[in-house]
């Protein structure tokens, strides 16, 4: 039976780990019955933490601000996605002052005594809003709506509350619904990843978003699910987003400890690799031992991020661990740091040893540290390109749960 050691990258830790491990176990298995999928969790032992709880970080002394340009291609939907991980209401907000401009304006219109305000129908909508049509089918869509079902009525809610408040006695207009839903989504996923984004980012594959979305957009009277309505979102991102640049700066200064502390696991893991780095290679080189020494195998190493770079070291080096048929590396930068002759074990310029085994890189357009190795490392690698449909930084963390790699990957695996 193939092994397949799954490695994870920068700033995993236990409880992200079993998440992301479960949904390789459920990936893998829709397409190849006979894999064996094998942990290899190093960041608990050997990621970084700040030891002396923070001590380095420097107390805020003075209040300072910047100016913010405009940092989204207004044509691009997934602009709107990115603006929606900032501020999951901003698309509504923003909806609202066209309304508001739509009747220049005036005071609220207001409705005849005994008839409902269509908005707050509309509300109501929002906050019974559910997703058990949605759950069925197994796999990646599952598990992104048991991620999200225990959260949905308090985003519902929210939104709920922004409609009344923002759009409450103003004319009907189209376009809510698809607002509306997105709303709810990017709140729940928020929700999700913990009130500071404690939690390690959900990994959503676009296709799932866009079925929640489409759900959700349903229940609210379903119009305009097919895409984004002009006007109301075409430019939203950019003029929204460029109004928080200079609040945002401010807030991370306020908050720089929290945010510092915050972010060490995924930033500290890869500066602490560079010089700390032994530690995981020996992890991953223990892992493939005892699944050899188990009589498993022939073993693959599937690696994301900062796990296909140690790995790619430890492969390279003199003595690499026997077993190994297939290297999988996902969203990695091995290929980047070759480029930049910052490999630990292969120096720029130097092939790969003839004991390397083959090796298969995945990588997605939108996901700004995943690289391309064909030109690098000529006749040794193949890259094989995804498309989550999520922007960056989720792309990153997005492509195990994304079933087509799976099936891309399938005829690759050993038997």
């Amino acid at each position: 039976m193939t092994s397949v050691v799954f490695v994870h990258g920068t700033g995993v830790r236990a409880k992200s780990y079993e998440k992301s491990f479960a949904r390789v176990v459920s990936g893998l298995g829709r397409v190849r019955a006979d894999i064996r999928v094998v942990r290899c969790l190093w960041g608990e032992q050997h990621g970084a933490s700040l030891g002396l709880d923070g001590a380095s970080i420097p107390v805020r002394t003075k209040h300072r601000g910047v100016g913010g340009d405009e940092l989204l291609d207004q044509d691009d939907p997934l602009a709107v996605w990115a603006l929606l991980e900032v501020d999951p209401l901003a698309e509504l907000r923003e909806f609202a002052a066209a309304a508001k401009a739509r009747r220049g304006g005036a005071a609220r219109a207001g409705f005849a005594p005994g008839r409902q305000d269509p908005w707050q129908a509309v509300a109501d909508t929002a906050r019974g809003l559910s997703l058990e049509a949605v759950t069925g089918g197994g796999g990646s869509l599952d598990a992104l709506v048991s991620d999200l079902a225990p959260h949905l009525g308090t985003a519902g809610g929210r939104v709920a509350q922004e409609i009344s408040r923002t759009l409450g006695g103003t004319p009907p207009a189209d376009g809510i619904e698809a607002i509306g839903a997105r709303a709810v989504y990017a709140l729940a996923v928020q929700r999700a990843e913990g009130p500071h984004g404690d939690d390690e980012p959900l990994a959503v594959d676009g296709a799932d978003r866009d079925t929640v979305v489409g759900a959700l957009t349903d229940q609210l009277g379903g119009a305009g699910r097919g895409g984004f309505v002009a006007g109301a979102a075409k430019s939203v991102a950019v003029r929204a987003l460029n109004s928080y640049l200079s609040p945002l700066s401010s807030l991370a200064h306020t908050f720089r400890g929290g945010i510092t502390k915050g972010s060490v696991p995924a930033s500290g893991d890869i500066l602490r690799y560079q010089v700390r780095g032994a530690g995981v290679r020996a992890a991953i080189r223990e892992a493939v031992r005892a699944e050899i020494a188990s009589g498993g195998g022939p073993v693959v190493l599937l690696a994301h991020s900062l796990g296909g770079i140690a790995c790619v070291d430890l492969l390279a080096e003199p003595d690499p661990p026997a077993g190994v048929d297939l290297l999988v590396t996902v969203g990695s930068q091995a290929p980047f740091l070759y480029e930049l002759d910052a490999l630990t074990a292969l120096r720029r310029g130097e092939s790969l040893p003839t004991s390397f085994p083959r090796w298969i890189n995945v990588y997605d357009e939108q996901d700004l540290l995943g690289f391309v190795g064909e030109k690098v490392f000529p006749d040794r690698v193949t890259d094989l390109r995804v498309n989550t449909r999520q922007p960056f930084p989720r792309a990153h963390t997005s492509y195990f749960a994304h079933q087509r790699m799976y099936e891309l990957l399938a005829p690759e695996l050993p038997k």
